[in-house]
């Protein structure tokens, strides 16, 4: 597969990644496992950090690192849902792994946003001025809070 295929394919894995996450942390603020929507989440997700690792570098890159946490969260959150039916800390263990699995999508799609959007990259050309770092700040702080309210509010019904 060609590099701009990839990428094609990489992006859209991505916003579907994001997409159903955003729908899973609605289902986790109502206290729904959303069965569904989280096996696609999960599937979404892991694809996202497994397909970053196939574009040529020859380095390891700060999405790689940021995938291969992911990755490690995720892990932790699959084993929570199907192994431990979010039983005891494995609830919390859920929450947790999902909401920051996400947060890092997102995180990925700022960085993203104003690296190729022509209008964001005016205003934030080295990554490091004030306009990507306020977004960034309120994006980290939105999941805090959301995650924080997860953590308080999911009391999934058993299985």
């Amino acid at each position: 597969m060609g590099s701009a295929a990839l990428t094609f394919v990489h992006v859209i894995i991505s916003l579907f990644g994001i997409f159903t996450g955003l729908v899973v942390m609605g289902g986790i603020l109502s206290s729904n496992r959303l069965p569904g929507w989280t096996a696609a989440f999960f599937a979404t997700t892991v694809l996202t950090s497994v397909t970053g690792y196939f574009f040529h570098n020859t380095h390891v890159t700060p999405g790689q690192i940021v995938g291969a946490i992911s990755l490690v969260l995720l892990a932790f959150a699959l084993v929570a849902f199907y192994v431990f039916d979010l039983r005891g800390i494995w609830r919390a263990v859920y929450v947790v792994g999902a909401v920051a699995s996400l947060y890092l999508n997102v995180f990925v799609l700022v960085v993203q946003s104003f690296l190729k959007a022509p209008a964001l990259h005016a205003l934030a050309p080295k990554g490091t001025e004030p306009p990507f770092a306020l977004t960034q700040a309120v994006v980290l702080l939105s999941f805090i809070i959301l995650g924080g309210f997860a953590l308080l509010r999911f009391r999934p019904a058993e299985a």
